[in-house]
Formats: structure tokens, sequence, C-alpha cells
């Protein structure tokens, strides 16, 4: 009767498990919370963490015993799982795959079997310890989904291409790249695996009668909607020099689609052969009966059932694919159609803030009816796709939380005593955007003035900076955090991410080659208010006096920061220059958005926002000559 009405009852659930446990003949059972793909943001059929555990978080790891369970998570989680966990459940607060293991050594004996589906594992975890202190068995018919009797369906919708107008290259323009590096490899392997969906421009090789196992949504331009947010569906491709068969649920390829992939012209160089989802377990493992085969992979996002299938002597490794690489280079065309995504999503970020400005003194609003605004403001905007992830809507302690987003349990009303963060994005057919802002509509503290002035100068001073090629982004780190840290404030997630292009909002960012990331620092009190700001940027050339190669970040994303909240004097002249001249820059683009869509009132609220702040005489990039009155195209809820 003391628990949080957002407690989730597991005794039944695990009672069942522990059945199922004990059928198989395992002591103790891991459950991931990702899918075949290892995916971040995965479909609610492979929720099966959430299920067992009442924890919805993105990040964790079960393990159920005979007589306990246990939760590892991060600390962006802790919170939010002592909100959603019963007492059948304990949580770790070490989320190393070292802490997992040396707790399954002190709970288990050295002849207990320890379950895992070897589908939801990368090959560094499931193999990360000594063998011999864990007795791993690899179980492919994952238990938990024996004991959950109503897991969701595979959604029925049909797979969609992406138009021309926002395709740069065609599906066979990729198939020959990749054709090309295949026999380039300097290392001559006969096989590239990929598993991840969202490994999206492949550019790996091989000689003839090798294989390549890449995702389907980037290489043939297609998309689909089995993962929330993100334009994924469940996906293989095997390829080779002369044969192309793609692994997907066929039922849901309309014969459009077919045509397209000249599916019926096998077997050509450019026709593609339909097999089921299901089968490439198969075939992998037929292939590698073929004498002379070396399967080269990238160990952190292949998973173990695929692995498991790999003979030694036929291996080849690397921690990332080289698709994870190439992917996150976006080419022209790619930067050219995500910068226009995003000044239509600075539309409706800017409807949203001023909707709120004037609403939220009346006390009507929550943090569900402005996440539902921003959403309804993004689907008014050409080719709009729905968000890119669930909407962090927070007010006061509940914005202490990192990634909370806003049920009917925990909403809380928006008031004017209180700071707000918005944590949202969209998905465009030219883009995918997410974009992060903290406002306060009353009178802030002046400590909440301190760390959201030291939160925008961390966010400055990595968009300002210039570094030479190939510069990893943890070296970055220290830019975001240096001003928090000079009165000892910090905080407790990473500092940036890639971004796809109407792909996945989190994009894998190993070093800095990539040309679109974001700034991401932040500040969290306990039980009383969260800051973060959040911006696009894409890596562009910088002009350094002496040095070439050298690069920056032009920010993308499109909306002012709360003026309120900013002390300038904290602030040096080098970072005011830069704030006012990025708001120059939004006036210039925005201006003109605005007005070609009849948005009046959001225009002048956004000059207001960005009148420069050292001179208040500077000239504003946009005429206020220009603010007719004009009929106001207002965005509804």
């Amino acid at each position: 009767p003391y628990l949080p009405s957002t407690v989730v009852n597991t005794t039944l659930r695990l009672q069942a498990l522990r059945e199922a446990m004990s059928s198989v003949n395992v002591s103790a059972y891991i459950i991931p919370g990702t899918d075949a793909h290892l995916s971040e943001y995965i479909a609610p059929r492979d929720a099966r963490m959430a299920f067992m555990t009442g924890f919805t978080g993105s990040a964790g790891t079960a393990v159920v015993t005979l007589n306990k369970a246990v939760l590892w998570t991060d600390s962006r989680y802790w919170v939010q799982a002592e909100r959603q966990m019963d007492c059948n459940w304990e949580l770790e607060k070490d989320v190393s795959i070292s802490s997992i293991a040396d707790w399954l050594i002190r709970e288990v004996s050295d002849t207990d079997n320890i379950g895992f589906d070897p589908f939801l594992f990368s090959i560094r975890k499931a193999v990360h310890k000594d063998p011999s202190k864990l007795m791993l068995k690899s179980i492919p018919d994952n238990l938990v989904d024996g004991v959950w009797t109503d897991r969701p369906l595979i959604p029925p919708d049909n797979l969609i291409r992406l138009p021309d107008r926002v395709v740069g290259r065609t599906w066979q323009m990729k198939v020959e790249h990749i054709r090309t590096q295949m026999t380039d490899n300097p290392y001559k392997p006969t096989a590239v695996l990929l598993s991840a969906l969202d490994e999206t421009a492949c550019k790996n090789a091989t000689p003839h009668r090798s294989l390549l196992i890449c995702s389907v949504p980037g290489l043939f331009n297609l998309r689909g909607s089995d993962v929330p947010y993100n334009p994924f569906f469940y996906s293989y491709t095997l390829l080779t020099l002369n044969e192309i068969w793609l692994f997907v649920h066929k039922d849901r390829v309309t014969e459009d689609l077919k045509l397209y992939l000249n599916s019926t012209c096998f077997p050509l160089a450019h026709c593609v052969q339909l097999l089921e989802y299901e089968q490439v377990r198969v075939m992998l493992k037929n292939y590698m009966t073929t004498s002379g085969v070396k399967v080269w992979i990238g160990t952190e996002y292949t998973n173990y059932a695929l692995y498991e299938l790999i003979t030694p002597e036929k291996l080849l490794t690397s921690a990332y694919s080289p698709v994870l690489t190439t992917k996150a280079v976006k080419d022209e065309t790619e930067q050219r159609i995500l910068r226009d995504a995003h000044v239509r999503d600075a539309v409706a970020v800017i409807q949203l803030l001023m909707w709120l400005e004037k609403v939220v003194p009346e006390g009507k609003e929550t943090e569900m009816t402005a996440a539902y605004y921003v959403n309804e403001c993004r689907s008014k905007q050409k080719d709009s796709r729905g968000p890119s992830f669930e909407t962090i809507s927070a007010s006061g302690p509940n914005a202490a939380l990192a990634h909370y987003s806003p049920s009917n349990a925990t909403s809380r009303k928006l008031t004017v005593d209180e700071m707000y963060l918005v944590d949202s994005g969209g998905q465009y057919l030219d883009g995918t955007t997410d974009i992060t802002r903290t406002v306060h509509w009353g009178i802030p503290t002046d400590m909440q003035k301190e760390a959201f002035t030291r939160v925008l100068m961390g966010n400055i001073e990595i968009s300002r900076t210039i570094f030479p090629s190939g510069t990893k982004g943890v070296n970055m780190e220290m830019l975001g955090r240096r001003a928090l840290w000079e009165v000892g404030l910090n905080y407790g997630h990473g500092t940036g991410h890639g971004v796809g292009n109407y792909f996945g909002v989190h994009e894998c960012t190993i070093a800095l080659l990539i040309v679109v990331s974001l700034p991401e620092p932040g500040y969290y009190k306990e039980n009383d208010f969260g800051i973060r700001i959040e911006d696009v940027v894409v890596i562009v050339p910088a002009h350094t006096k002496y040095g070439h190669n050298y690069l920056t970040f032009e920010t993308v994303s499109l909306v002012p920061y709360d003026r309120k909240l900013i002390d300038t004097s904290l602030m040096s002249p080098q970072q005011l220059q830069w704030l006012d001249n990025y708001y120059l820059t939004i006036r210039e683009l925005m201006g003109d958005e605005l007005d070609r869509q009849g948005l009046t009132e959001e225009k002048t609220w956004m000059l207001k926002h960005t009148v420069p702040f050292q001179s208040a005489t500077a000239s504003a990039a946009v005429s206020s000559l220009s603010l007719t009155l004009t009929a106001l195209e207002q965005c509804h809820y």
C-alpha cells in the first residue's frame, strides 16, 4: 500500500519465468533491454526487460535467479527505476558488464547454467568474462516470450520507399559501391556481417562469392514502422558480387516495391531475392559450409546468435563495422535537406514556447498537454512523419530526471513558479531533429540562473570550438562541463550523439569525422529542477591562419534560449559574440520561413527573443516592416 502508483506488480511474471528456467535447467536468466539488432529504441514486442521489471527506461539489464531479481541501469534512470519497480526487484547502480558478471559469480555456483537469448547480446557482452567462471547457456527461444501471453504483434504496415527528391544515391549505386569496396578490401574477407538496423550507407567489401549482411532500410532507401519513433523495420541483407538477398517479412512488401527492387529477374546482379526474415540464421549457417570463406563482423552491433555460427578460423573482427563510420558522414544532399528540416522544425518549437508563455499563467496546462501540443505543431509541417522519440516534457522535480516522459500518473501542472524542460524531435522525409530548451515563466532563483548560464556556456564552448579532423567526441567532453565544474556542478549523461536523416535520432559517433552531432550539456538538482540545452550541429571546414584540415560546428537548430535565465555577467565576450551571431542566423532563416507560413505572431515572438546581447541598437537581420498583419495560422491541440 505504500508503493507509488507507477509500480508494476511482477510477482506472477517472475513465478512463470522461474518455472520456465527450471524446465531448461538454468539457475539464472539475463534479460537485456534491447532487440535482435541491439537497437537503442525497440519495438513494444521487444520490451522484455520492461515487461519483467516494470522499468521502462531505454537502458538496463535484468537478471533473475531462482530467488532474486536485480536490475542494472545508469544514473539517468535510478530514480525512475525506484518509482517503477516493486519489492521483488533490487536496483544495482553500477551498470558495467563486469559488475553484472561479478554478481552472477557470487550468486550462482560454478556448475549452474546461466541462460541468455543469443539474439539479444552483442559479441562483446556475451564473451566478456572468462567462460570457465560462468556457465553460459545460449537459448535462442526467448524464455520471457514464453510467459508474455499478450506480447504485441509485428505492425502490419507495408514498407515504403523514400521519394527521389530526398535520395542522393539510388540503391543500385549503393550496391555497386559496396561491391567496389569488396574487391578493394586489403584483408580480403569473403563476407561482411551486419545486424544493426541503422547501418545505413553500407560501404564494405569482399571478393567473388563474398557475402554481406546489411540493414535493408539504408541500402535500399526503404523505411518502415516496426520501431516507435524510428523508421526501421526488421531486416537483413545478403549481398555478393552477383546476387542480393533481402530477409524481411515478405507480406509487407507491396507489388510496387517488388518492381522497384527488381525482385523477379533473378539471378542478375541487380535483382533482389526476397526471403523471410527468420531465415537469416539458416542462410548464414549454410554459407559457413563453403570452403575458403572468412566473415568480417563489427563486434559492437553483431548479435551473438549469428556470431556463434562462425567458426574462429573463418572470422575477422573489428569493434565497429565500416558501415557505422560511413553512415555518420552526410553527403551534400543530406546536409542540405537536413538544414531545411530544422527550419520547419524550429517553427513548431517556437509555436510551443510562445503558446506556453501565454497560457501557463492561467494554470490549466500540464506536462502532457505541452508534449501533445508540440507534436501537433510538428505534424502540420511539410514532410512530417511524427516524433523522433517520446517527448520529454518535464516541470520542476520531474525535470531532474534526465530522461523522464510524462504519463497520466506522473504529469505535473505547469506553473510560473517552476522551471520547465522540453526535449523533443521530429521525423521528416528530409531529416531527423532533436532539440532541448529549458525555460522559466516566473522569477528564477540566482542558483537556477547561474546553473542555466553555465550549461549554456558549455554548449557555446563546444559549438564555437575549432578542432583537427579525426578528433574524437569524447575529447570535447570537458568543454561542455568546464563552466559547471568551476562551481562544483556536473551532469551524469553524455554530451552528444550523432543524428540520422529520417533515420535514428541517436547514431554512433566513433570520431568527429561525422557531419552531424549534438552538444547536450545539462544540470539536474534532484527533487527540484533540471536544465538541459541541446542543439543539432553540422561539422563544417574551419578557416584557420596556419593549419589546414580543421573543422568547426554550424548550429542548425534555430530556437532562441530563455533570456530570463541568462546571466551575461558570467559569460566571456567571445561567448556573447557567438550568441549574438547565432541569434542573427535565427532571424535571417526563421524570419523568412515564418513569413512564408503566415505566422506573424510567432515572428514577433522570435524577434523579441533574439535581440542582441552586446548591443541593444544592433540592427536586426529581419526588418520589423515585414511584420504586417496577416491571417495567423495557429497550431491547435
